[in-house]
């Protein structure tokens, strides 16, 4: 299903796109809207609903997350589906065309610029915004993907969703031993009556700063060499089955919130072999202070160039950027 709200043909001269924007989560959705107002007539990939193994949807990550409180402009808060509904809609009415397909492979070789879409066509730009995102990655036990979708306690985000009210004064869980974990972590115990940290190890991965601050915190409990084979729980989650990695005992411990913090993959396949530069995490690699790769026409916007926020409001700054850089580009190229 497309959208063309306007002669196609205007915004494809030549048989070649201004600027195509691959990804429709906060960061493709802005970078639509600005270029759009631009006059750029831009055409974002949406993508298409897939497993692998976790669920990945269009609009991103927020399509997983039931409520969103802290995204300026929405008091009361907003669904994340809602929102990026909200977002689509505002793309559009300025002129952006959207197509639902997927964008398997990149050729940045030369200008102009070529796309391989998941039905084997191909599609020429001048520019192209990457902002695919990042996917959480989660544990795969039982039950955690159906309680995350439905808003049940389970969670990839503490930082976004821990302030909610079903977590205040409860008994809330994470699991992991790195960075992210251990700051997810300490942002809980703001909120959480005890904290328990989940990690298959006896040793967290994390800087020892990070360690410390954390455990300081009088209401963390660590769970050492313990894994979690089972999140309990029909409509929302009542507990997690934890196995102990050295005695092979299992144990049920009793929380009101699950969130999983063992990192993030930028979603990134599409441009294997494109020549697009990453850094040593994998994330897209970005010149200082702008959103242009190292590759003439080609920019990147939101989770899959951020290790650090990844937070929606941080993303739709990005995907600005990523159009208002992308803008400036195409003129120089004499695209008005």
């Amino acid at each position: 299903m497309s959208n063309t709200p306007h002669d196609a043909a205007s915004a494809n001269r030549g048989g070649v796109e201004n600027l195509v924007i691959i990804g429709s989560g906060p960061a493709g959705w802005t970078a639509a809207i600005y270029a759009a107002r631009a006059n750029l007539n831009p055409v974002v990939y949406t993508g298409t609903p897939r497993q692998d193994p976790a669920p990945v949807l269009p609009g991103g990550q927020l399509m997983l997350t039931t409520e969103v409180e802290n995204y300026p402009g929405f008091p009361h808060g907003v669904t994340g589906p809602e929102m990026m509904d909200l977002f689509r809609q505002q793309a559009e009415r300025f002129g952006t065309r959207t197509i639902e397909e997927d964008v398997v492979e990149c050729d940045f070789s030369s200008q102009p610029l070529v796309l391989t879409l998941g039905n084997g066509s191909k599609v020429k730009a001048r520019a192209v915004i990457v902002a695919t995102g990042a996917t959480a990655n989660w544990l795969g036990v039982p039950n955690e993907l159906r309680l995350a979708r439905s808003g049940g306690g389970v969670s990839a985000c503490a930082v976004c969703d821990g302030a909610l009210p079903i977590y205040r004064k409860q008994e809330l869980a994470v699991v992991g031993g790195g960075d992210t974990a251990m700051e997810e972590a300490s942002y809980l115990t703001k909120f959480a009556s005890t904290v328990h940290v989940i990690h298959r190890r006896d040793t967290f991965r994390a800087s020892k700063t990070m360690q410390d601050r954390l455990l300081a915190a009088p209401n963390v409990k660590v769970h050492w060499n313990s894994a979690v084979v089972d999140v309990l729980g029909e409509t929302s989650i009542s507990g997690v089955r934890l196995r102990n990695l050295v005695t092979n005992e299992e144990s049920t411990l009793t929380v009101r919130g699950l969130f999983v913090a063992i990192g993030h993959s930028p979603a990134t396949d599409l441009l294997k072999g494109s020549g697009v530069e990453f850094d040593e995490k994998q994330y897209v690699l970005l010149r200082t202070r702008t959103s242009a790769t190292n590759i003439e026409g080609v920019f990147a916007a939101g989770d899959i160039a951020d290790s650090s926020y990844r937070q929606a409001v941080t993303a739709a700054g990005m995907g600005c950027q990523a159009a208002l850089d992308a803008e400036r580009w195409l003129a120089g190229q004499g695209v008005h």
